[in-house]
């Protein structure tokens, strides 16, 4: 049977590959391990300590033994505490340190995946692998870990107390331990079962969320508040029954063995009984056994509960280690010059998307020089967007060829071919830190004050700087937030102008601006263009008139190519998108 046939070989192999990241932090281990020896050490020791306590003290009477006993517990205590200490920051420092080291592994594996996986999954669902995830992994990689080893050591210890003073009344109550054992199997199975569906409904829970308060305007203009909120209500209520089975599933196994318990310990009390009638227990040894008895039912307990935080954290385990499994963009190129002299060339290119019935592309082809602009139009849906995106490899076309400067672009490294292109997107991403830092972000290293001003003032940038509370040393806000629509551009125009990369991607750029700031970006983006080779794509055919080439594009095709004024002659698809918008604009 394989690893993935069995449930209980699969946690295994998942655990044992979790704790696989703590080898790193063995010298903590190391230190927690001999703590927990200590501490389970030092439970076994006073309980057996119970004996002399019993018979040399309050039977006996023995003055040596009234004075000695105190003073041994007092230092057991001392070297219990500080054992309890190593362990408790061994293990929580390198179970945070694992959690660490997972968070910014799968955070790095993400920037690697492909962009198809991330059409597959939500954002929200993905970041809750980083959340919520990890902090079940840190649970079972630390918690768990300290109370199997500990209370597993406590355990034997006990154990060996009661067999040290009668091991016949130790295996009289031993025939619970078999059914403990098949409680706690029966437990496992059903902790992983029921906490994979809990971290699925977390992951759904974050999204819904997520969806729900960034689309709060519209749900609001359309009166959905309800809707919205009984819809996450149903995702809130499974998520609420799951935990409640986790919840029922511990309680009852608690309850169960605590019964259990309390049988071994009646049996325990009949054949003592029946021991100390022949002579063959004394006073001393009894409270000792009757001592081990009662410190193993916390410990059983614990035992018993543990398995829910080491099924949480191996179910969670098993979704981080999947993405981390998962294939990373394709990378094998070798062609890495300083700079490209900006050929493109689409060559019969075709792509369908993943799970799509149609090809987004098909049968593209054309060449842009450097130095000239090409602007790409069509109605919404005809392939623009999906165009632009093989050009820096964040699709793989299905058939056909791309080439920059005559070389394949999977000859490219994927970091060398990124950095001959720059982007401008009508959905700017802008990081919440300082004006400068975001003009600086494409640069790729450190770069001086002066070359941001003159990013800035190419990019129209630095009239709106210059009015914010501290200039280029204004915080922008979460994802610029604090800006308009048109200055968050113009600081992305900044960005592209600072980076001086050969090819330039323009895609939607100033589609959602108002007229005074598209005018502005405009003019940043006539600084921008010259000397590169320049992709325009544009619902606005106003701003691409002066494009050496046009290329318009329906259902995924290019069926017109040429100048603004040859296209216009034509009375084609360019003429009538240009009609509808110019009625538009006199509408407007």
């Amino acid at each position: 049977m394989s690893a993935t046939d069995s449930p209980e070989i699969s946690s295994w192999v998942t655990y044992r590959r979790l704790l696989g990241w703590s080898a790193r932090y063995k010298s903590l281990l190391a230190l927690a391990g001999v703590g927990m020896f200590i501490e389970a050490g030092a439970a076994a020791a006073f309980t057996w300590l119970m004996q002399p306590m019993i018979d040399d003290t309050l039977v006996a009477t023995t003055a040596e033994a009234r004075w000695t006993l105190p003073v041994v517990i007092v230092l057991l205590f001392v070297v219990r505490g500080a054992a309890t200490f190593a362990t408790d920051y061994g293990m929580a420092r390198a179970g945070r340190g694992v959690v660490r080291d997972l968070r910014v592994a799968v955070l790095s594996k993400m920037l690697r995946l492909p962009s198809a996986r991330f059409d597959r999954e939500p954002v929200a669902s993905m970041v809750s692998r980083l959340n919520y995830d990890t902090e079940q992994v840190a649970q079972a990689s630390s918690d768990a870990l300290k109370i199997l080893l500990t209370d597993t050591l406590t355990v034997i210890g006990l154990v060996g107390v009661m067999l040290w003073y009668s091991p016949a009344v130790t295996a009289a109550i031993a025939v619970v331990v078999p059914l403990i054992a098949v409680i706690a199997a029966y437990v496992s199975r059903r902790y992983r079962r029921l906490n994979r569906h809990i971290q699925e409904g977390v992951a759904e829970l974050a999204s819904g969320a997520e969806e729900i308060v960034s689309g709060q305007q519209d749900i609001k203009v359309y009166g959905r508040q309800e809707s919205e909120v009984a819809r996450y209500r149903v995702l809130a209520n499974r998520n609420l029954a799951l935990n409640l089975k986790v919840e029922t599933t511990r309680a009852g196994a608690s309850s169960v063995i605590q019964l259990l318990a309390a049988v071994a310990l009646a049996v325990l009390l009949l054949v003592a009984g029946i021991e100390a009638s022949k002579g063959q227990l004394t006073p001393g040894d009894f409270v000792a056994i009757m001592t081990a008895m009662m410190a193993l039912i916390p410990s059983l307990k614990r035992l018993a509960n543990v398995q829910a935080l080491v099924q949480r954290g191996v179910s969670a385990s098993v979704r981080l280690f999947g993405l981390l499994d998962e294939a990373e963009e394709a990378d094998l190129g070798t062609h890495a010059p300083a700079r490209a002299r900006g050929l493109i060339e689409f060559r019969d290119v075709g792509l369908r998307y993943d799970g799509a019935e149609t090809q987004a592309l098909q049968g593209v082809g054309f060449s842009a020089s450097p130095g000239t602009v090409t602007a790409i139009v069509g109605r919404s849906g005809s392939g623009k967007t999906t165009l632009a995106r093989l050009l820096p490899r964040f699709y793989e076309p299905g058939s056909g060829r791309i080439t920059l400067d005559g070389k394949d672009l999977s000859e490219w490294s994927l970091r060398a071919l990124r950095r001959q292109i720059a982007l401008v997107g009508q959905k700017v991403m802008l990081f919440d830190d300082t004006v400068a830092a975001n003009i600086a972000y494409g640069a790729g290293e450190v770069v001086d004050d002066t070359a941001i001003r003159a990013a800035a003032d190419a990019a129209n940038a630095s009239e709106f700087i210059d009015r914010l509370p501290e200039g280029m040393k204004t915080r922008i806000g979460e994802n610029g937030n604090r800006l308009s629509g048109g200055q968050r551009q113009r600081i992305a125009i900044a960005r592209a102008v600072l980076k001086d990369a050969p090819v330039l991607v323009l895609d939607e750029a100033t589609a959602a601006l108002d007229n005074e700031s598209e005018r502005l970006v405009q003019a940043a983006l006539d600084r921008l263009i010259p000397h590169r080779t320049t992709l325009v794509i544009a619902h606005r055919l106003s701003t691409i008139e002066r494009a050496d080439q046009v290329l318009v594009m329906d259902h995924g095709r290019i069926v017109e190519a040429g100048t603004h004024v040859q296209l216009l002659a034509q009375g084609g698809l360019y003429a009538q998108l240009h009609r509808a918008q110019f009625r538009d604009a006199v509408a407007g």
